[in-house]
């Protein structure tokens, strides 16, 4: 198995085209991190006098510090190199799943062509940071394998349409699972279709640390001076907060920001880390990676949703196999708002969901009524 790997690079350049070096914010981001120079270079593989003269080449280009050095306190980023951390921050939050699925479908285009290569497991998933550890497990144990992101209907109907052996989806537990069993309807099959158990996790707002705008609730978003940011249409994420707004009779235009999206949580976070909004909607891994206040609201549950057939391949046991590891669900139960229940457990579509077990019962019943009444009737 080849695998693609696409990392996001960028830099600024001055009109003269003077450019600022990427290992500059390389540097930046690992003094945020470890608090000192001596440690950001240890990290990086750069040498002390080295990373020095990049930061002054760097600071030369804007003309004001980007590292302020404290005698016994290590050192510190000035706002300017906060802002450039940020920046990279934002773009890896943005891009880097759009480039994972975007590598691995380049990679199974090129393994077509390769006479040897293996059967890959393909697996079409909305984004989730258990499904983006599934991933890495899956090439650590070197299981060929073609991911790619999506929304979660999209998934499903990927699935049932041939186009992937495997479609990660999610459903929110409580008053709003039957609705959303029923929004993927049109692409479950129980009488051939199987969910493996992967995960629970919390979705709710993300806010600056502090909460500084008090927002703590769905209906504080709609007051005044209150920036949201929202995830895209189609997204499992956005159908479930509108849900909510339905629920709750709050008009999606009394909003500020509702038509403004980004595309994975890590990105709604960078967008609220930044001060560009006051509040975004998403799961609690990423609010607490971008050190922000996280009010769960809503836990659903993450499943991987399969014909009943292809249980028995090779490359989908091996895939069980993970999911059922230790290593796997420690993973995930150190990911915050995430927990590993069920995890690599297989249910029939009915043992998974309720609504599945009643509406046939329901059926039944309303069929009986009818026969009852034509017989009454005649």
């Amino acid at each position: 198995m080849h695998e693609v790997h696409i990392k996001p690079q960028w830099t600024i350049r001055q009109t003269d085209g003077a450019a600022l070096a990427p290992r500059v914010i390389e540097l930046l981001v690992q003094v945020l991190e470890h608090g000192s120079l001596s440690s950001a270079c240890t990290v990086s593989g750069v040498s002390y006098r080295h990373a020095w003269e990049l930061i002054r080449q760097g600071e030369a280009m804007f003309g004001q510090p980007l590292v302020a050095m404290q005698r016994g306190k290590g050192s510190s980023l000035t706002p300017l190199g906060e802002k450039l951390v940020w920046a990279d921050r934002r773009i890896t939050a943005r891009l880097s799943p759009l480039l994972d699925s975007l590598a691995s479908e380049l990679g199974a285009e090129i393994e077509k062509l390769i006479p040897t290569a293996p059967t890959l497991l393909r697996i079409h998933a909305s984004h989730g940071f258990a499904i983006e550890a599934l991933h890495g497990f899956l090439a650590a144990a070197q299981v060929p394998g073609d991911l790619r992101y999506c929304g979660s209907e999209e998934a499903v109907a990927s699935l049932h349409h041939g186009s992937c052996d495997v479609a990660g989806f999610h459903v929110p537990l409580g008053a709003f699972e039957a609705e959303a069993i029923a929004h993927y309807g049109s692409w479950l099959a129980p009488e051939t279709q199987k969910v493996i158990g992967m995960a629970t996790r919390h979705q709710g707002l993300m806010v600056a640390p502090g909460n500084p705008k008090k927002i703590y609730t769905l209906a504080d978003l709609a007051r005044p001076g209150v920036r949201f940011i929202n995830r895209q249409a189609g997204s499992g994420t956005r159908y479930l907060f509108d849900l909510q707004l339905r629920e709750q009779g709050i008009a999606p235009e009394s909003i500020k920001g509702y038509e403004q999206c980004e595309f994975t949580h890590a990105a709604v976070a960078a967008f609220v880390a930044s001060g560009m909004a006051d509040a975004g909607y998403g799961v609690e891994t990423p609010a607490r990676q971008f050190k922000l206040d996280f009010i769960s609201n809503q836990v659903e549950r993450y499943f991987l949703l399969c014909d009943e057939r292809s249980l028995a391949a090779p490359i989908v046991q091996r895939m069980l196999d993970i999911l059922q590891s230790d290593a796997y669900q420690d993973a995930v139960n150190r990911l915050p708002g995430y927990q590993a229940v069920n995890c690599g457990r297989v249910l029939s579509l009915t043992e998974a969901f309720e609504s599945l077990r009643v509406a046939p019962v329901r059926k039944a019943a309303a069929a009986s009524r009818r026969r009852q009444d034509r017989a009454a009737q005649g």
